[in-house]
């Protein structure tokens, strides 16, 4: 059954059984799924499965409803596929079928096509993009470097040459 697995610290241990028929969640005891947490609306959204995946429809919440870090518009709909996160206010949930997840959230990159394929690399690879200052600071060690050498090869060819007697 797909179910929504609560990430944030604190309420980690909690999850929702998503069913067809909406499902309220908020902080007050009113709704079916309560989220006692300042940050999420007294009933901040309704929720309901559609196929393998599960419809969000924000009920205008004070600090928004989010899919994969894409907020929603208040009133609208918006499907959440298996493996996205869905972020309420402070509160981090992921969404799970159960089955092989067929989309790795927040944890894959589309890096080009070939052949008619779509290639992607999870963020986490070895050979993902290295952040800039990682960058920088081999930049400064290879510098340092090249700089060492050439003083010790000048020095080594000034000892040798020697003066002439």
């Amino acid at each position: 059954m797909p179910k929504l697995v609560v990430l944030t610290v604190g309420f980690n241990e909690r999850s929702l059984d998503v069913k067809p028929e909406k499902t309220t969640i908020g902080r007050l005891d009113d709704n079916q799924f309560c989220l006692p947490e300042p940050s999420v609306s007294s009933h901040h959204c309704e929720i309901w499965s559609k196929g393998d995946d599960i419809v969000v429809k924000d009920l205008g919440s004070t600090n928004g409803s989010f899919i994969n870090e894409k907020q929603l518009e208040a009133g609208k709909e918006a499907t959440v596929r298996p493996g996205q996160t869905l972020r309420l206010g402070q509160i981090e949930l992921r969404y799970e079928t159960g089955k092989k997840q067929t989309e790795q959230a927040r944890s894959t990159v589309k890096i080009g096509e070939s052949g008619g394929q779509t290639i992607v690399m999870s963020k986490n690879s070895a050979f993902a993009k290295k952040s800039n200052s990682i960058n920088k600071i081999f930049l400064a060690v290879g510098a340092v470097l090249v700089i060492a050498i050439i003083v010790l090869l000048v020095i080594a060819l000034t000892s040798v040459g020697g003066p002439a007697q």
